[in-house]
């Protein structure tokens, strides 16, 4: 589950990460008096003004602007609101502006020069372990440094069952080039940002730019924190956090109905039991000449009114030009799948696009007969290669 900035701010703050402060504001009135906030509270008058969407490249798409009177900010949170962010991290349509940050400008003047680092946490599954990725190039595209400049980019593996030593939090402050109180400030970041991670059950957690201002203080001016789903159990009040107008609509109402789904960008919906079956019919689908247009996996207890919902997602993507279902019957019984399908047909009165079904396991004798009694229009398989063929022959 993604956060926005200023959610994950707020939770990094309570584990004793120095963050740029800011409050949120839905609307210009709640910003100019979030303006008045930070200026009571730092006595400077500057804002920055950014954008709250689940997409990195803000500043890229005009999300985020640097405000140094009233007036201008002001304008900046009338012209952000309510506007669609396009970034390199959104579809072409880009992302409703529903909120903004209005923060501190930390770029303020001093003795030394300010400098901007890269710092993300996350797991390494190759082996098992959390790894802390960071480069002196903060503040660019990280993708881009790593291709073109490869051994600017470090990494420190954690042992899980120590966490963040004192040694590897000073290796990281030494390769970032940082001394002095610039270079003891950053050790206790460091060490206050892994432990957050472990704290909230984190997936990823990237800081892009952590800052070093110039009186040497360090400052998350950026935060992505990304939480396990698997985990959130556990913790009721992030599960909260959870903006569902970020999300795609059909991820949200798939979910809620109990549905694993994963929209792709192919022409081939597919609708399987099983995690497993869902990847191996993918595949097919992919050797047949065809692109898969989902992931969905109906579960082991799927029932008529399941599939029923399963086609109703399905069918709102208009890329989709064919439907494979694939069901193997072991805990689940072919017939419910087969009546859920009847069920569909009754409601669309004619699916608009071919249906290839295969359906195998318990139950699957009364399932046929269901399907067949109803005189629907479907191309049946028996083998999986049987089912992908149907596919290619329904696309030529």
């Amino acid at each position: 589950m993604n956060l926005h900035e200023y959610q994950s701010k707020e939770i990094l703050s309570k584990y004793g990460v120095a963050i740029q402060r800011g409050f949120v504001a839905n609307n210009v009135d709640e910003a100019v008096e979030a303006a008045d906030k930070l200026k009571a509270m730092t006595g400077a008058e500057g804002w920055v003004v950014k954008a709250q969407v689940h997409a990195g490249g803000r500043g890229k798409g005009g999300g985020v602007k640097f405000s140094p009177n009233m007036d201008k900010l002001k304008e900046n949170a009338n012209n952000i609101l309510g506007m669609r962010l396009v970034t390199p991290q959104t579809s072409a349509e880009g992302k409703l502006v529903n909120s903004v940050l209005i923060a501190e400008d930390v770029y303020y003047p001093g003795a030394s020069e300010t400098k901007e680092f890269y710092v993300s946490i996350l797991l390494d599954r190759a082996l098992g372990k959390n790894t802390v990725v960071y480069s002196t190039e903060g503040g660019m595209d990280i993708e881009q440094v790593a291709e073109e400049t490869p051994h600017l980019i470090h990494k420190e593996v954690i042992d899980p069952t120590l966490g963040l030593l004192p040694f590897q939090a000073n290796k990281i402050a030494f390769n970032l080039g940082l001394e002095g109180q610039a270079n003891k400030e950053f050790k206790k970041f460091i060490t206050a940002l892994y432990n957050a991670y472990i704290g909230i059950d984190a997936s990823l957690f990237e800081i892009n730019p952590v800052l070093k201002t110039s009186d040497d203080k360090i400052i998350a001016v950026d935060a992505k924190v990304t939480l396990d789903g698997n985990a959130l159990y556990r913790h009721k009040d992030l599960a909260e956090l959870r903006d569902k107008r970020e999300e795609d609509p059909m991820d949200v109402e798939a979910g809620e109905a109990g549905l694993n789904f994963v929209k792709l960008d192919g022409d081939v919906a597919c609708m399987v039991n099983g995690a497993g079956l869902a990847m191996a019919t993918m595949d097919m689908i992919k050797l047949s000449g065809g692109n898969p247009a989902n992931f969905l996996d109906v579960g082991g207890t799927a029932d008529a009114a399941r599939v029923k919902t399963a086609f109703e997602i399905i069918l709102k993507d208009e890329n989709v030009k064919a439907i494979l279902i694939n069901i193997f019957g072991g805990i689940v019984r072919c017939d419910r799948v087969a009546q859920g399908v009847v069920d569909a047909y009754k409601q669309f009165g004619n699916f608009p696009v071919p249906l290839i079904v295969r359906l195998q396991g318990t139950n699957a004798e009364e399932a046929k007969k269901l399907i067949d009694e109803a005189g629907l229009p479907i191309h049946s398989a028996i083998t999986l290669e049987e089912a992908a063929n149907k596919v290619k022959e329904v696309l030529a």
